[in-house]
Formats: C-alpha cells, sequence, structure tokens
C-alpha cells in the first residue's frame, strides 16, 4: 500500500538529495553528540561519514502538525499562551502534504541509518498517526511493523464539547528486521493499585496472595498423584510439584492453612518481578515541563533498556528538551540529538552536564 500525495519524491532522489550535506567536521564515535541544524542536513552528515547500518534505536516525538506555535519561558514551558517573557521554541503548521512528505523524508533517512537490529519508535497523536503508519508500513515493510502503542498521557478531562475526551497518544514501534532486533527482558515494576488488587493479604513480611497447591491434569504413577499428609489433589488435578517441597514450604511457613484445613501456597509481593509490558502504557507528561512537549522520562528509559544495549547509540533527531539523551545518560547508552530550535539547545545544554561532543549546522 502506499500513500499518494503532492511533491512526494522517489526514494532515490531523496537519499540523492543527502549526498549534498557533508562538513569538514571529525566526528567521535567514543562521545555523544548534539547537533544544532535541521535534521535532515544532520542526518544527511551523519549518513555521510560511516553511520549507514550503525544506530540501534531511534526515538522520535516529531511535530504533530498541530497547527500551533510553541513556546519557553523562564517561569516554565507552554503551549498556548504567551506571556510578556515567551520565547517561541518552534512553529508546527504545515499543509498535510507538506507535513507528510517533510515526516516521509526523515523517516527515509532513519530507515537507511538503522542497523540490522534496530528499532524505531515513533511518538505521533491519533490525528496524523494512520498516515504516517502507512509510510511507514511503505518504508520498512508492514512484515516490520510491532506494536501501535497507546500511552496514556494525562488524566481523564472534563471539556465540553461533542467528541471523547482525548486522554491518549500513540507510539508506532517498527524494526529493521523482525528477526533480528533487540529486545531485552524488561519487567514493569507493580503500582500501588496492582498490589493491592493482586496482593490483598499481609502479614510481617509485606502484601501476599495464595494459590492451590494443585494444578490442571492427572497424574496416575508419579509423586505428584500421590498423597500428602493425608491429602489428595482434587478430582482432575495434581499436585503442582513433588509433595516433599510442600513439607519445605510449610517448614518457611509459606503455606497457609485454612480453619477448614485447606492448604495455600503464600506468594509475596516483594518476590513478584514485574509484569511484562502491553500495548498500553501510562505514562502522563510531566505537570511542570522544562520544554513545550516534554515526554515522561521514565517513557524514554523503559524504550530504551527494551531496545538497546550498552553499546549501541540512540538518535533522537527531534531532541526538543533532551529527554531521551538524559535517560541515554542515565542508562549509559551514547546519544546523538538533532534539533533545530535555538531553545531546544539552550534546555539540553543546561539539563546536560556529562561529557558530549557539539556541532552546529544551523549557518551552513
Amino acid at each position: 500500500m502506499h500513500l499518494e500525495f503532492e511533491n512526494k519524491k522517489p526514494i532515490a532522489e531523496i537519499l540523492n538529495d543527502a549526498k549534498k550535506y557533508n562538513y569538514d567536521y571529525k566526528l567521535n564515535t567514543e562521545d555523544s553528540l548534539l547537533i544544532k541544524g535541521d535534521n535532515f542536513k544532520g542526518m544527511s552528515f551523519l549518513l555521510n561519514n560511516g553511520y549507514k547500518n550503525k544506530i540501534d534505536l531511534v526515538y522520535i516525538d516529531p511535530p504533530f502538525n498541530t497547527k500551533q506555535n510553541y513556546y519557553i519561558s523562564e517561569n516554565r514551558s507552554n503551549t498556548i499562551s504567551m506571556s510578556n517573557d515567551s520565547i517561541l521554541a518552534y512553529k508546527d503548521n504545515f499543509s498535510l502534504d507538506e507535513y507528510l512528505e517533510f515526516m516521509r523524508e526523515r523517516l527515509v533517512l532513519i530507515y537507511e541509518m538503522l542497523s540490522e537490529k534496530g528499532s524505531l519508535y515513533v511518538h505521533i497523536d491519533i490525528k496524523t498517526g494512520h498516515y504516517i503508519k502507512v509510510l511507514l508500513d511503505e518504508l520498512f515493510g508492514s512484515e516490520n511493523f510491532k506494536n501501535d502503542i497507546t500511552r496514556i498521557k494525562s488524566n481523564p478531562k472534563n471539556f465540553d464539547r461533542t467528541a471523547y475526551g482525548n486522554q491518549k497518544d500513540i507510539i508506532l514501534f517498527y524494526v529493521k528486521n523482525n528477526k533480528k532486533n533487540i529486545w531485552n527482558n524488561v519487567y514493569i515494576p507493580l503500582n500501588k493499585r496492582d498490589i493491592e488488587k493482586r496482593y490483598p493479604k499481609v502479614d510481617k513480611d509485606g502484601n501476599y496472595t495464595t494459590i492451590p497447591l494443585h494444578a490442571p491434569g492427572v497424574t496416575i504413577n508419579g509423586a505428584t498423584g500421590k498423597p500428602w499428609r493425608g491429602l489428595y489433589p482434587p478430582e482432575g488435578r495434581h499436585w503442582r510439584t513433588d509433595p516433599k517441597e510442600f513439607d519445605i514450604l510449610d517448614a518457611k511457613g509459606l503455606i497457609e492453612w485454612s480453619k477448614n484445613g485447606n492448604p495455600r501456597i503464600k506468594k509475596y509481593v516483594k518476590d513478584h518481578k514485574g509484569i511484562k509490558s502491553q500495548d498500553i502504557w501510562e505514562y502522563k507528561d510531566p505537570q511542570n515541563p522544562i520544554y513545550p512537549t516534554q515526554k515522561n522520562q521514565k517513557l524514554l528509559e523503559f524504550i530504551i533498556q527494551k531496545s538497546s544495549n550498552p553499546d549501541s547509540t540512540v538518535l533522537d533527531c527531534f531532541a526538543g528538551g533532551g529527554t531521551t539523551l538524559t535517560a541515554c545518560t542515565i542508562n549509559k547508552r551514547r546519544w546523538i540529538g538533532i534539533d533545530n530550535s535555538n531553545q531546544s539547545i539552550i534546555t539540553i545544554q543546561k539539563h546536560i552536564k556529562t561529557k558530549y561532543d557539539f556541532l552546529d549546522l544551523s549557518y551552513q
């Protein structure tokens, strides 16, 4: 499937345009890198200097084509009002055709930069996300689409309008090769609500729940079908393990006996390693952002842990306030950030104190 729109360039033309952008700058592949300038030029420069198939993870939170201007002030970031000391951070106002080609050209370069084990997360809203999904299917192949992730971004809204409240945006997750992408086992800790629901009992060792000693299925000859302390498993079921293990658990106080003499195994929340991530994430936006449209840092940390390794390089070519770069620094990943906004660069330089290289392409 292909999305047709005005002034859509052939991929070969986009890649040929990228060859024009090379600069007299020696890249240091050991340190992180912040680039000020148009991200098409910045990524073109990287491609022309050895970064083809070198990036393991790209996260982008690009413009959503909201038809708004975004401002920043000394006191706080905002997206609607403009106080006397507010400074324009960036404009987000395209025609639909302009926006689609703007995004597509950058996605072409991202595809070229991703390694065979690389992943792309595109954070977008519901108004433009379906267009971007078709563009990504076209560029990456629908077989390399992994997930459409719903991100709960705010508390429920009480707007007076003839539509449902907008609590979410989406993250489109694609990979370069669906058989090779980095995928680490990162579990999400249970929140207070989950703990109260799933581990409602409490003793001196903390919250716990109980489970039966038996499981579905019948054992004919094995130990799991034999009696334990005069008890047999219920009809159609067998003991979960050799009943000798129950003696050990009972000695440790890990079997709870009911008033009717029914034993159950105690499972503590402290031993729960976390839950596997699903496709609905609750990472709400910060209440006092340092940059317009700033995203939750824990969201970025989770993506980085899940889809990159310590020796990976992570790219955010719409770096904004530098949340991705900060999350990479915390997780000891090398990062490359690109942004054309003066206020973005100022914000990043103010908040990231670790060593990195800086390249200014804004005058090129």
